[in-house]
């Protein structure tokens, strides 16, 4: 069977980027293990569960699926976890990647073994700042010369105030698409189109919420797994 390791963040996981490629892998018959830096249940943004925000249907899908699946409940602590196991490793966004998962070497070893092994590794939003500190076995960076897309900088201008404070008051460290680029990535958010998911060798990227599902398709179709029936 088909495996693969999600690395969620217990700082705040945008629902709808963990729980979309979750459930549509387990639908497709991928087995799924959910990691976290610590062990502890990761933790959902509070913004991505309000039906103002993303929709009463999809606040009402990522709240049930974070009270009551039990992978999410009780993950794995990351640290103990072999990413050579698994078929693909996907990293779910949201703010809350750049105080966690992006700064773990425990997840930047996950995402090296995804890219220089057998693996694929799906990043998505902010987790994809991950790439601008996770380094090759040479010691490059692993994105350098790849196409990627992710959160960008024209989005995260309407978010953090003129000091990078969150609307819940925390600082944020950087800004992705600063870093990525900055790493040698070639940058691509696809601002003008409705969804945008880039494919570079055996890493695949998503912008943000609204392209989770193509990415977690799109992954799909790189692992040769026939997506379930809509």
């Amino acid at each position: 069977m088909t495996r693969a390791l999600f690395v969620v963040s217990e700082e705040g996981y945008w629902g709808e980027e963990c729980i979309e490629p979750l459930q549509t892998l387990t639908d497709a018959g991928v087995d799924c293990t959910v990691a976290t830096p610590t062990g502890n249940p990761p933790v959902v943004d509070e913004r991505s569960v309000d039906p103002e925000n993303v929709g009463e249907e999809m606040a009402t899908r990522v709240k049930e699926c974070d009270a009551n699946d039990e992978r999410l409940n009780d993950p794995e602590p990351l640290a103990s976890v072999d990413a050579g196991e698994y078929d693909a490793v996907v990293f779910p966004g949201g703010h809350g990647t750049e105080w966690d998962v992006n700064q773990d070497r425990h997840a930047r070893a996950a995402l090296r073994e995804a890219v220089e092994g057998d693996g694929k590794a799906l990043v998505v939003c902010h987790a994809v700042g991950i790439l601008a500190f996770a380094r090759d076995a040479a010691g490059g960076f692993i994105v350098a010369g790849r196409d990627v897309t992710g959160f960008p900088n024209a989005w995260e201008e309407g978010i953090v105030d003129g000091d990078d404070l969150m609307p819940d008051g925390r600082k944020l460290p950087y800004w992705v698409e600063d870093e990525v680029k900055a790493a040698g990535a070639n940058w691509d958010a696809e601002l003008d189109a409705d969804t945008s998911v880039t494919v570079d060798g055996d890493l695949v990227t998503g912008r943000g919420p609204e392209s989770s599902h193509e990415a977690a398709l799109t992954l799909l179709d790189e692992l040769g797994i026939e997506a379930p029936s809509a």
